[in-house]
């Protein structure tokens, strides 16, 4: 019973979080359908538990770093780690992933442009779980860290609180390289254990309208994105800002001008 009532306080503590995570399972269902979905997120929330517990405890794979246990009462807590916390794994990554397809996966050549303003993308198990994919996908999971992490550190200065601590603060604001390499690693291995079972299922009949069901995934990542820089400038990190802004907008240009018709 108390289980149930810190998750419910979670809700209430962290609405912006399960305002993501509903966004992941809507857009999921819609691109790659139940089946897939609950694996995805049950594989890539495991993954993301195990490697913090561990981190927590022997630096591997994130570099050492600790939850002070601030808000325990206030929020659900498994063996010392938040539960907000490892979710967010689950969203980030499918968002890196829609991503990742949306610059890597093929154009469909043998449907005409009805009129809309984004391309057809074709969605075969071969391309959405190549190599190529899987490399980018990892990328995109960590690169969003970079704009994450740094205003996280400072969750004293906003609603999120001062939950987690470095004892060996690193270059990038604050954040070790190793919990960037973590990040990647998370990614390869939920991946890793993912796509197998992707090429296993039933295949999906994916419609015709891909594009924009791929879109929906894709906002959330720049969601994530836009809310996490929002919080930077709004506590006065202009520079960190930026950055994480200079960081990024080169990738949404590559996208913006692939997926798009107009000229």
């Amino acid at each position: 019973m108390e289980h149930i009532v810190l998750f419910f306080k979670t809700i209430v503590l962290r609405p912006y979080v399960f305002i993501f995570l509903a966004a992941f399972l809507f857009s999921a269902v819609k691109l790659i359908g139940w089946p897939r979905t609950w694996r995805f997120w049950l594989i890539s929330w495991v993954t993301a538990f195990i490697c913090e517990f561990s981190s927590t405890r022997t630096g591997i794979p994130f570099g050492w770093y600790f939850y002070n246990g601030s808000t325990i009462g206030q929020e659900l807590y498994f063996f010392d780690v938040p539960f907000m916390d490892s979710i967010s794994f689950s969203f980030l990554l499918f968002a890196a992933y829609c991503v990742a397809l949306g610059l890597l996966l093929p154009f469909n050549a043998t449907l005409r442009n009805d009129g809309s303003i984004h391309k057809p993308l074709r969605f075969e198990v071969a391309a959405r779980t190549s190599w190529s994919v899987y490399g980018l996908t990892a990328f995109l999971f960590a690169f969003i860290d970079m704009v994450i992490d740094p205003v996280a550190l400072r969750g004293d200065r906003w609603f999120l609180g001062k939950i987690y601590y470095y004892p060996d603060p690193g270059w990038h604001f604050g954040v070790p390289f190793a919990n960037y390499v973590g990040w990647a690693v998370v990614g390869l291995i939920s991946l890793a254990l993912y796509f197998p079972l992707d090429r296993r299922l039933i295949p999906i009949a994916p419609p015709p309208v891909i594009t924009q069901r791929l879109l929906l995934g894709i906002g959330l990542y720049y969601g994530v994105l836009a809310f996490n820089l929002g919080m930077t400038f709004w506590i006065g990190e202009t520079f960190m800002g930026i950055s994480g802004l200079l960081m990024h907008l080169p990738v949404l240009i590559v996208l913006t001008t692939r997926l798009s018709t107009l000229r």
